[in-house]
């Protein structure tokens, strides 16, 4: 039976489609347009309390039993171990694996996110925390050049999860102020993974509901207001 998918065309989403196309594990798509609110119904909430997407149903978790899982991170680990692919087996390398996907999961998303919601969302354009931001944004890159001039893969010499949940923060690098020709090891480890059919079915899932121009006064209080403080 196909793993039911709650999400939406956001970076955290496609982490998860691509490794449900990468493993070849079959998934039904259940959109949740954020902008809509539609992350507040209620049986959105009874999959996971902090209305975020992605979540994740599998009829067919551990035991044969079914399986609820909120939080892209340990959902990808999830869907890696269990179809025995893009996670080292040999302990140490797993450790090495889940410590950049840790990476993105405390860096990358967060301060990628909260840059882009100052510089391009804010009612008010405020400089100190725009600079903030940037700051760290490029010192992110400057972390994850350094690996990547080093290994071709975050977790080394094979691509795994780490990879693809960092892949969809580095897409679009001009929504963050980046260029990526100063960081020629993650331009090309982007271009590489970039070209795998698997990351582009995955980017594709619901892109034509991928919003784009200016946010609507609704949509900013989905997104960013009063109601998520109210949900239950």
């Amino acid at each position: 039976m196909p793993i039911d998918v709650w999400t939406w065309p956001t970076p955290n989403g496609h982490k998860v489609h691509i490794t449900l196309e990468e493993l070849g594990l079959p998934y039904t798509v259940v959109p949740v347009n954020i902008g809509a609110g539609e992350q507040f119904r209620p049986d959105f909430l009874a999959l996971t309390p902090n209305h975020r997407i992605p979540a994740i149903h599998d009829p067919d978790g551990p035991g044969g039993k079914p399986l609820a899982l909120f939080e892209s991170g340990a959902i990808l680990i999830y869907l890696a171990e269990k179809a025995g692919r893009l996670i080292p087996a040999d302990p140490a390398a797993r450790w090495v694996c889940l410590q950049w996907l840790m990476f993105q999961m405390g860096g990358v998303g967060p301060m990628f996110g909260q840059y882009n919601h100052f510089a391009a969302y804010a009612p008010e354009k405020l400089p100190y925390a725009i600079e903030r931001y940037r700051n760290e944004v490029q010192r992110l890159h400057r972390v994850l050049e350094k690996r990547l001039s080093e290994v071709p893969y975050l977790a080394g010499e094979e691509y795994s999860i780490a990879d693809i949940a960092t892949f969809p923060w580095i897409r679009n690098p001009d929504r963050r102020g980046v260029d990526l020709a100063d960081f020629p090891a993650v331009k090309a480890w982007h271009d590489t993974i970039a070209a795998r059919p698997a990351v582009q079915r995955g980017v594709e899932v619901l892109a034509a509901n991928q919003r784009r121009g200016t946010i609507s006064p609704s949509e900013r209080e989905n997104l960013f207001g009063q109601t998520q403080f109210a949900a239950r």
